[in-house]
């Protein structure tokens, strides 16, 4: 099967210019002096009168905003965590039944809310992007930006108090202070790159000895200030004189030792690397593993010499693409688009969505998704090509098929697919 993408291809959406505004909105300096002087490398502190947008990022969440989800949404955990003392406030102390009709055990109820945060907690409202409408772009567009998958966390924290400990994340973050003061310390990381199974709990000791040395930064963030920690930057945060509210955007990048798994999971495919051990070996001896060691260690680097890109790959496809949602879709008005669709109708690739165009053996072409892939007659690939590398065409105007009655069943199927929506 042979690969024909077009620019924006292999789940790569061609990078739209809001997604350049979005990274924009996060770092004070031009995106590629961020990605060689800091991605990953060391934290960037961005101020406000420094970022393009003068109000901030209330239009992305504000307090109001925060109040509503808490008390309007039905929200249900773990949409929502509860920090107190640096420790997790269990969620039976704030969730129950939501009254007739709405009888799921597990909804915020908004007394024992307020109860906890007027006490001193700081509630973390999780997975914003997958729940608020500006979030939800907003994540889409810096992702693509950033061609990484992440999450949008808020962090509201009463007057002078501080939700957790010194700690570091797994995860690159931007901290976005949308109200209110926060006054952050940050010291140099105790584990550079830590991978996701190598929290900061298995380091607690050498945590807590660096954060009582002199901090790489110690600043006060105002509203509209940015903040870009890479992942293992030890960090704190307290509230100041008047609660509160900052966005933290969590990247969740692969990293070469993905590479390595993955790697380890095809040399399965090797007979010499399934063999088993010789009968009688004592695995606590070292001198009788040393000679298994030193054959397998040769066996797995001839292996690793023939490794096949395109099968690591593909693996890594299978976990990227997952983790990084496409814009939503409007089922009812997708559905009314359907039955009024034209030839004088335009349609557009779906936001974020990551596709690969493969020609198949039999000459058919191969739409990959996420979930699925979508085989169409060879003759629609010019009209895929030009649909998935613009931004909106008239479907009349789709090449390479012979007249609009072709052209309005592959429209059709599509939008019925989610691949395309209404320009």
């Amino acid at each position: 099967m042979t690969t024909i993408d077009p620019p924006g291809g292999h789940g790569r959406p061609a990078v739209p210019s809001a997604a350049t505004r979005a990274l924009e909105r996060c770092v004070s300096v031009e995106p590629a002096k961020f990605a060689a002087a800091h991605w990953g490398r060391a934290p960037l502190l961005s101020r406000a009168a420094e970022l393009p947008n003068p109000d901030g990022f209330t239009d992305l969440l504000s307090p109001a905003d925060a109040d509503e989800l808490l008390s309007r949404r039905g929200l249900r955990t773990p949409f929502l965590r509860v920090a107190r003392d640096g420790q997790l406030v269990p969620a039976a102390r704030f969730t129950g039944g939501g009254g007739a009709g709405a009888e799921i055990g597990d909804q915020v109820l908004d007394d024992r809310i307020l109860e906890l945060y007027a006490g001193g907690a700081t509630l973390v409202l999780q997975g914003l992007h997958r729940l608020w409408p500006a979030l939800i772009d907003f994540a889409r567009d810096l992702g693509t930006a950033l061609t990484q998958p992440l999450q949008v966390n808020a962090y509201l924290t009463p007057p002078g108090n501080q939700g957790f400990a010194t700690h570091y994340d797994t995860h690159d973050v931007f901290v976005l202070q949308v109200d209110g003061r926060k006054h952050w310390r940050v010291h140099p990381p105790v584990l550079i790159d830590p991978l996701e199974k190598q929290p900061w709990g298995g380091r607690a000791d050498e945590v807590s000895a660096t954060a009582d040395g002199p901090a790489a930064l110690d600043v006060v963030l105002e509203p509209g200030d940015a903040l870009y920690l890479p992942r293992g930057w030890l960090h704190s945060a307290q509230a100041q004189e008047t609660s509160s509210l900052h966005l933290t955007v969590g990247i969740r990048a692969l990293t070469r030792y993905a590479l390595v798994e993955e790697l380890l999971a095809l040399a399965a495919e090797d007979p010499r690397l399934r063999a088993g051990l010789p009968f009688g070996t004592d695995v606590a001896d070292p001198d009788a593993i040393e000679p298994e060691l030193t054959e397998t260690v040769e066996a797995l680097r001839d292996w690793l010499l023939r490794a096949d890109p395109a099968a690591v790959a593909a693996r890594l496809r299978s976990r990227a693409w997952p983790a990084a949602r496409p814009a939503p879709i409007r089922p009812l008005a997708q559905a009314a688009a359907l039955t009024a669709l034209t030839a004088d109708s335009r349609i557009a690739p779906r936001p974020g969505l990551r596709w690969q165009l493969s020609q198949a053996a039999d000459g058919r072409v191969a739409l990959r998704l996420v979930d699925r892939t979508v085989t169409l007659p060879d003759q629609c690939a010019p009209a895929l090509h030009a649909l998935l590398g613009s931004t909106g065409l008239r479907v009349g105007d789709l090449p390479g098929l012979d007249d609009d009655a072709d052209r309005l069943v592959l429209a059709r199927r599509l939008l019925r697919e989610a691949v395309a929506v209404p320009a």
